[in-house]
């Protein structure tokens, strides 16, 4: 692609990912969280959850859902759903707010025991189990990976450690989401921001 841009420029004419001008949903998330380092355990727990949500759905349905999730979830604190139990299960299987799928609710409820169980918290876990050399910045969305072999690496040794709902794609797109790897385009506004 010789001298042309690959990221296309949004509606105020910034140039941005591809997949964030579908909606002003998607671009607000992209412009304002994606990609942005996340370091407290319930930032990335949320992540993780919001992540493990998206596994055959697009990620406009759960962005959309998002709220509702973080209210069901006790705003992502894995304390408080580490403690729920069946009656809570049930009770998000009932609310159409939600993503109603048992085995991801379930999965939530799990991995928040698991992340407990992590001595050094789950935020610096994920860091260190997903630290990789810097990749080339790309160019166009054919070059951004759906997986690599530091995501299968993180999605291993979380599963050793009793997480769900954690395979190699759902573990990348949580490494792309905060910020652990840069895979917003070369000339997309935000590359670079990570700090």
């Amino acid at each position: 692609m010789t001298g042309a841009s690959a990221a296309p420029q949004g509606p105020d004419g910034r140039r941005r990912c591809t997949w964030a001008l579908g909606t002003p949903d998607l671009m607000a998330y992209h412009d304002t969280e994606w990609g942005l380092p996340v370091r407290t355990d319930r930032a990335m727990f949320e992540r993780l959850s919001l992540e493990a949500f998206q596994a055959g759905l697009s990620w406009l349905t759960v962005l959309r859902k998002r709220e509702a999730l973080r209210e069901a979830f006790a705003g992502f604190d894995p304390r408080t759903v580490a403690g729920y139990g069946a009656a809570e299960v049930e009770r998000m299987l009932g609310d159409a707010r939600l993503i109603r799928s048992r085995a991801k609710i379930e999965a939530v409820v799990g991995n928040a025991r698991a992340a407990l169980e992590l001595q050094e918290g789950l935020a610096a876990f994920v860091r260190g189990q997903a630290a990789g050399p810097e990749r080339p910045a790309p160019r166009t969305d054919a070059d951004v990976a759906a997986a690599t072999p530091e995501s299968a690496a993180l999605a291993k040794a979380l599963k050793a450690r009793g997480f769900r709902f954690v395979g190699p794609t759902t573990a990348y797109a949580a490494m792309q989401a905060t910020g652990i790897v840069d895979d917003h385009l070369a000339d997309c506004f935000r590359r670079g921001s990570r700090g």
